[in-house]
């Protein structure tokens, strides 16, 4: 299905013209395949990061793009339509940017056009085993050492573990609470830095996620991020934008899950006349297809307050929440809509279902999206 936009400027349409092509031609033939496979497909991401689609909303003078961020989450719901997968990783990696970019010295941010060019791909170190949504409780300790921080701890569900080449770690220089939290940037061939085994998930099977270990590693101390005690507040504000992120991801895997169920109802003939002329199964498309128009619309309306420099991280909570839990129900339907055949893997709307799971959970879980949006209801 064709999807109506409206664009700010003519770059802006021409980006979404390639990365529709992209998606087409590097995306969707090789999804089924990686992802049966459980291989994370890296040269995609190079390829993506040439192509100049993986530093969207940042600087030019950084080795951005300069767009603005509703142009970046529309690129990535095309992704995410083809290959949530390649989506994910982008939004992951895209975050993964945020801390130099916004807050790290002139030194640190040298390494910004290698890191938005695709040449270093990044990982989010911010959860862990025993504090995954209170992450104001993060264990992970560095210690002053000389010109070194000394870093201890696990970090537990961390997109690109075995995969990237820098890792943005939050641990505790100070005191208990958030206050004591700082972020480093560490390379991932940093001894002491070790990846666990990937962890068997429900699906994004080609982007696999695993514990990380950090056993004394020595992280030099030029590469802490905006100073010390200021990580937690790195930290929120990159998943204001990195719940953005999630939600264009969750649109475009309800678009893909709801074109193909379309495609296959005009096609399947049941007692002697289409599935989608029986109004019982098109009422049912006819109410996903408004649901996915509403969460884009949604997720749209909160990049531009972004875009604006407006307040949004609750309309960040609120589009990210509506917009998984729109995916999770589009893509449960889609299934339905094929019957037995949507069980199969012959059919990909069994994968979009096992993948829309997940959107439902990272970059905070919906209960917490709740929380953020019940609080400020109760603060007026």
């Amino acid at each position: 299905m064709t999807v109506d936009r409206i664009l700010p400027t003519d770059e802006a349409h021409d980006l979404l013209e390639l990365a529709t092509e992209l998606a087409d031609r590097e995306l969707a033939p090789r999804a089924a395949g990686f992802e049966e496979r459980a291989e994370f497909p890296r040269e995609v991401l190079r390829t993506l990061g040439r192509a100049g689609l993986l530093g969207l909303p940042y600087p030019e003078e950084h080795g951005g793009a300069a767009q603005p961020y509703e142009v970046y989450l529309q690129v990535l719901e095309i992704l995410a339509s083809r290959w949530l997968a390649v989506a994910e990783a982008v939004s992951v990696h895209t975050l993964a940017c945020y801390p130099i970019a916004q807050y790290g010295d002139e030194e640190l941010r040298k390494r910004l056009p290698d890191m938005l060019g695709g040449e270093l791909l990044g990982a989010y170190c911010l959860s862990e085993p025993q504090g995954g949504s209170d992450a104001a409780a993060l264990t992970t300790r560095a210690v002053r050492d000389g010109d070194d921080y000394v870093v201890s701890g696990t970090k537990a569900w961390i997109t690109h573990a075995h995969s990237a080449d820098f890792y943005n770690i939050f641990c505790r220089t100070g005191g208990p609470g958030a206050k004591g939290i700082s972020c480093l940037v560490a390379d991932a061939g940093t001894p002491g830095i070790v990846p666990q085994a990937a962890e068997k998930t429900m699906g994004l099977r080609a982007s696999p996620v695993a514990q990380i270990a950090f056993d004394d590693a020595r992280v030099p101390a030029d590469r802490l991020v905006g100073g010390e005690g200021i990580g937690f507040t790195i930290a929120m504000s990159a998943l204001d934008s990195g719940r953005l992120g999630i939600a264009a991801c969750a649109v475009g895997l309800a678009q893909g899950a709801l074109d193909y169920a379309v495609g296959y109802a005009r096609e399947r003939r049941q007692f002697g006349r289409p599935l989608v002329d029986f109004q019982g199964l098109g009422f049912t498309l006819a109410d996903l297809a408004t649901q996915v128009s509403a969460a884009r619309a949604l997720t749209l309306a909160a990049a531009r307050l972004r875009d604006a420099g407006r307040p949004y991280s609750i309309e960040a909570a609120k589009a990210k929440l509506f917009a998984s839990d729109v995916a999770m129900r589009v893509t449960t339907d889609a299934v339905q809509v094929l019957g037995g055949a949507g069980y199969v893997a012959d059919h990909p709307v069994e994968r979009f279902m096992r993948e829309a799971k997940v959107l439902q959970i990272v970059e905070g879980t919906n209960q917490i999206q709740r929380l953020v949006i019940s609080r400020a209801l109760a603060k007026g």
